[in-house]
């Protein structure tokens, strides 16, 4: 077994295929393929399921994919402690719903890169349902998402908590409806309204909210950043959580603005998740102090204690 091998498992289950692996390492895909299989012979476990999409890792390899990762970056520590000035540069991957993008994770991912020039950091926005299963798989490090009330995370993940904050009605600056201190469920049914797709946490929202009697005009999109410039060009109006729109680019240009609901009391909580683990990894320790702290600063009433 060698520690080439190792690698190459792990950075096909990072770029999805063994030709994007080989493009990244800068060695052939039949070299690559062949490392792995004799890695498999040894383990005596096939570790990729191979098909003409690509190679996905293999539930047996999911189970030890974990366990390769902590001997990769024991060997990078090891290198470092005796000033081995080849070490890798490392990936950090970082998957975001689009509510916590501008608010928190650019901002964050600036902090970190000021003292970690080296490390390659991956920005990837994903719905909720991706980023539990990329974290699972080992194929992100860090996950933002959107909690309701009630809502639980995989087991074998653990949440931080970053922002907790209501659902809102966004606006167009200008709109009639914001002449009032909050908007109700009629109002909003009766204007033209833009739902995030299914799949996203603001979907199941919407849906909860309007209950069986949905708005007539309704157009849909992926994700809080295109809805807000929807709303921004007056397309329509949406709902999403408070904190993702205070602070945006759209909101201190007064283009848009947000209004409470009547009468809702529901709570959204944006958390960080990752793969529990008995000792994080300082990249990612590092980025949570960030996200913590970025969300003290920027949005102090709303950031979870």
């Amino acid at each position: 077994m060698r520690i080439e091998q190792l690698s190459y498992l792990a950075a096909v289950t990072r770029h999805g295929s063994l030709r994007r692996a080989s493009e990244q390492l800068h060695v052939s895909q039949p070299a690559l393929s062949e490392a792995i299989r004799k890695l498999e012979q040894e383990l005596g476990v096939t570790l990729l399921d191979r098909h003409r999409s690509g190679a996905r890792i293999s539930p047996a390899g999911q189970e030890l994919l974990q366990p390769i990762v902590d001997v990769l970056e024991s060997v990078d520590r090891l290198k470092a402690a005796a000033g081995h000035q080849a070490t890798t540069r490392r990936l950090l991957r970082i998957g975001t719903v689009n509510a916590g993008t501008a608010s928190l994770v650019l901002p964050a991912v600036r902090a970190f890169q000021t003292a970690n020039c080296a490390t390659v950091v991956e920005v990837r926005n994903l719905q909720q349902d991706e980023i539990h299963v990329c974290l699972a798989e080992g194929t992100l490090d860090l996950g933002l998402v959107n909690l309701l009330d009630g809502d639980d995370v995989p087991p074998d993940l653990e949440a931080t908590p970053l922002l907790v904050g209501r659902p809102a009605a966004v606006l167009p600056a200008g709109h009639p409806l914001t002449a009032g201190a909050s908007v109700s469920v009629d109002e909003l049914r009766a204007e033209r309204f833009v739902a995030m797709r299914s799949g996203y946490l603001m979907h199941r929202f919407a849906h909860r909210l309007f209950g069986a009697d949905l708005p007539t005009r309704w157009h849909s999109t992926d994700g809080a950043e295109m809805g807000k410039m929807m709303v921004a060009e007056g397309i329509g109006l949406t709902v999403l959580p408070d904190y993702s729109v205070l602070g945006d680019p759209l909101e201190r240009a007064g283009l848009i603005v947000t209004r409470p609901l009547l009468g809702d009391t529901t709570v959204i909580t944006m958390a960080a998740l990752h793969r529990r683990q008995t000792r994080l990894p300082p990249a990612i320790v590092e980025v949570l102090g960030h996200l913590r702290e970025r969300a003290r600063h920027a949005l102090p009433d709303r950031a979870a204690a």
